[in-house]
């Protein structure tokens, strides 16, 4: 067999990076460290989800294949204001609502191929570790209490908005349309985020310097991720609608704590829509994974989604799945052998390109070739049933 494309020797994995706008090399040590924001566990995993988990599966499979070893982190989210509310629609406790979503979710990523995330921690667990990084946040300068809430002040950050590129107007207007509470009047800043906050008589509370109360939403990620990686992380990312408010004020509370920089290369994963709306639980137009496998093999669903650049929106139709079943059993057919691996590690390796991947995977089964070594990197099993 000829010498692998992307074995050592050969040039670094490019990736876009979204706080420098542009395609780069990543170039990590041997062992690869990522966090990727998980679910808030108050509903089914749905394709748009599903989207998020296969690119950075995709990803780890690629670094694996040059060698490198690779430590991804994917939390849970299982108190914030979604999911006491949904707990509190439905009359159930909140952490048994997560409970059940969660085991949900951990099977439609297991029935999708997903490699096992180093650890899936939840919120709730990193109690203490969130309060000491909100103290350290407070320590610093860069945070203010004001009747038992702690907020962080963004005008300490100089480098705040540097992730997203927002203008200031832009910025106010997405806080307020995902929770940000711009109109608080309790903040110095409207832009201004929560680090703890007091809880209402129903929801959870747990003591702390600043009076009894949860955590705010962003500041479970720093946490969790400083407690679980380091100071600094090679690789973060999630959903592109995360990269403001969330992954912005991530940043700027991290390096307030620690003063390190908080991750080096930073990955989205573009949206999945329906209806010509992004797929999302508040509008409702989901599809859920589990679902789909009802009726369809979940190796097709995966290539359905895998068939799409992670960078580029694209519409999930009636004809996404007959599309990806044909394709499937065209793969399957073609038998097992190493047919376009070389493109195939040659495409990963230009910003995953996963579309460009599939293309050459069809090729070569249209050639007689077999494929199932190439069609295993982008997590796609034509061995296995």
């Amino acid at each position: 067999m000829a010498e692998p494309v992307g074995k050592a020797g050969a040039g670094p994995v490019r990736l876009y990076d979204t706080a420098r706008g542009e395609v780069v090399p990543f170039e990590p040590g041997p062992v690869v460290t990522m966090y990727t924001c998980g679910v808030t566990p108050y509903d089914a995993t749905h394709v748009g989800h599903a989207a998020v988990y296969i690119t950075y599966d995709v990803l780890q499979r690629r670094l694996r294949d040059r060698g490198h070893d690779t430590r991804c982190v994917r939390n849970i989210t299982d108190v914030d204001d979604d999911m006491l509310r949904k707990a509190r629609e439905v009359g159930v406790h909140y952490l048994d609502l997560a409970a059940s979503e969660v085991a949900r979710f951990d099977d439609d990523m297991e029935a999708l191929g997903l490699l096992p995330v180093a650890s899936e921690p939840r919120a709730t667990s990193a109690i203490p570790d969130i309060r000491g990084f909100i103290g350290m946040v407070l320590d610093r300068g860069h945070a203010y209490v004001e009747h038992g809430s702690v907020y962080f002040d963004v005008s300490s950050s100089p480098r705040f908005g540097s992730l997203s590129g927002l203008e200031r107007d832009t910025m106010l207007r997405l806080a307020a349309e995902r929770g940000g509470k711009v109109d608080d009047p309790a903040k110095r800043d409207p832009l201004d985020f929560v680090l703890w906050q007091p809880s209402a008589d129903d929801e959870p509370a747990w003591d702390s310097l600043w009076g009894p109360g949860r955590p705010g939403w962003h500041i479970e990620c720093s946490a969790l991720a400083l407690r679980e990686l380091g100071t600094t992380i090679d690789l973060h990312g999630g959903g592109a609608d995360l990269i403001f408010p969330h992954h912005e004020c991530e940043a700027a509370q991290s390096e307030a704590a620690t003063g390190e920089p908080f991750v080096r290369h930073w990955m989205h994963q573009a949206m999945v829509r329906m209806d010509g709306e992004k797929m999302s639980k508040s509008l409702g137009n989901l599809v859920f994974v589990s679902d789909l496998r009802k009726v369809h093999d979940a190796r097709a669903i995966r290539l359905a989604v895998v068939s799409h650049h992670y960078r580029t929106e694209w519409e999930w139709d009636d004809a996404v799945m007959p599309a990806a079943t044909e394709r499937f059993d065209r793969w399957l057919a073609a038998g097992d052998g190493d047919g376009a691996l070389a493109e195939v590690r040659a495409a990963l390796d230009d910003d995953l390109d996963a579309p460009g991947a599939v293309a050459a995977i069809d090729s070569a089964a249209a050639s007689g070739l077999g494929v199932s070594t190439a069609a295993a990197l982008l997590g796609v099993d034509l061995v296995s049933p």
